[in-house]
């Protein structure tokens, strides 16, 4: 109220970018982000290629992690580079899904300071606008308004410098995520261009041992 209705609009963004931290903090967990012994699992899956739709949806309800790697083993039996060319192409979507609501957090970072200002600036031209018409009467009062029109620059920094901090922490944590999402997808594709092992009692093509050739008797005396 001390700000004038300057303060509003940095009401409101304080008010979203508090939705999005606490949203952003719950949604980038990593145990929902890549599961721990995910990657693990999914690998032996492949190895044994016993593998069907229902496997795969629900691996690609899984996690972020999941949908990736799910999306490579719906094609695995194509080429290493289709299949790299797909796990490319999800982990794109991936990573803008993580990375939902940080453009509108790093905005309200950007604006705080500047709604800040403009109220600040509108609160001393109204003041100016009132010392022109009635004079400069108590230079307290005056020192009074100039107060009350700082605080919407004031409010405006509280607001921006942890929506940038945090804006900055989730960008670090999104790319993290992605540097290990992609190691996780670089060792499924290993194992998915590596053939699979023989069974058990399955017959091996193994070259023919070199029968022994008998030794020519010695002559005796």
């Amino acid at each position: 109220m001390a700000g004038g209705w300057g303060m509003l609009p940095i009401l409101v963004c304080s008010a979203i970018a508090l939705a999005i931290i606490l949203e952003r903090f719950w949604s980038l967990r990593r145990s929902t982000v890549m599961p721990p012994g995910l990657g693990d699992e999914v690998r032996k899956w492949a190895q044994s290629r016993s593998l069907d739709a229902t496997h795969l949806r629900s691996l690609a309800e899984n996690s972020p992690l999941g949908e990736l790697l799910a999306a490579a083993l719906a094609v695995r039996n194509r080429s290493r580079d289709e299949i790299k060319e797909r796990l490319e192409d999800t982990g794109r979507h991936v990573a803008h899904r993580m990375e939902r609501f940080l453009n509108t957090l790093g905005t309200i970072a950007l604006i705080g300071p500047l709604l800040g200002l403009l109220g600040t600036v509108i609160g001393l031209i109204r003041m100016f606008l009132a010392v022109m018409v009635s004079g400069v009467g108590d230079p307290m009062k005056m020192a009074g308004g100039i107060g009350e029109a700082l605080i919407c620059t004031a409010s405006g920094l509280i607001v921006a410098i942890p929506a940038y901090i945090l804006h900055r922490y989730f960008r670090g944590r999104v790319t993290g995520y992605c540097m290990d999402m992609e190691r996780e997808a670089t060792a499924l594709l290993d194992t998915l261009s590596t053939p699979p092992r023989p069974a058990a009692g399955a017959p091996r093509a193994a070259a023919a041992a070199p029968t022994a050739t008998p030794r020519p008797a010695r002559a005796t005396r």
